[in-house]
């Protein structure tokens, strides 16, 4: 099993680390969809990380639709979904609004790093900002509200932490730290250990940084 993509990639290091936590091994190739473009597209037409190698050579996509993969196909000694129905709904709901903040933080980056500044139109820009603060807002509320649910490595809070980092790297002006105490506590907990130290979020990041 391979896993190919950047460790810059928030969707890449949450993969890595996933597996990690499931005790499956794979080897980590670190291709890049800017610096090796052409490499990645021999691997995967769509150039997308992260890209999952199975054993049997088949190639997946999406952080999410990997992870799933692996815990419905595989003998894994934990999972990391609360078995409680209720609380199982909390977690789909708060990694929806961490996807949905980070997507749009990427979206955010791109456009001010990789679009011309005459071909940049500030009310997408404007837009996609108030979306990803709009996220992260929600998100710092559900970590509040729910304190000892995160305090708990899951695809929840995973995706969290993974997030606020590369958004912390990127756009901390943007979204400030200050403004959202209980992510931040949250971030700075889980990268503190072990496995998260295992995998640093090392890459060329978007082209311009």
């Amino acid at each position: 099993m391979k896993l190919i993509g950047m460790l810059d990639s928030p969707y890449v290091r949450r993969v890595a680390i996933a597996l990690d936590c499931f005790g499956i091994a794979f080897e980590h190739v670190p291709l890049s969809v800017f610096t090796t473009y052409d490499e990645f597209r021999a691997v995967n037409p769509v150039v997308k990380a992260p890209t999952l190698i199975c054993d049997d050579g088949e190639v997946l996509m999406d952080s999410t639709l990997i992870l799933d993969y692996v815990e419905a196909s595989r003998v894994v000694a934990m999972s990391l979904w609360p078995r409680d129905g209720a609380e199982l709904q909390h977690d789909y709901r708060a990694l929806g609004l961490t996807i949905a903040a980070c997507d749009k933080c990427v979206q955010y980056v791109y456009e001010q790093n990789l679009r011309p500044p005459a071909a940049r139109h500030a009310p997408w820009t404007e837009r996609v900002l108030a979306q990803a603060r709009g996220g992260y807002a929600a998100l710092e509320r559900e970590i509040a509200q729910r304190t000892a649910a995160f305090a708990e490595l899951s695809h929840a809070s995973l995706m969290a932490a993974v997030a606020w980092g590369f958004t912390q790297s990127m756009m901390a002006a943007e979204i400030p730290a200050a403004a959202h105490p209980a992510l931040a506590t949250l971030a700075a907990h889980l990268e503190g250990t072990e496995v998260f130290r295992r995998y640093p979020p090392a890459g060329p990041g978007a082209p311009g940084l």
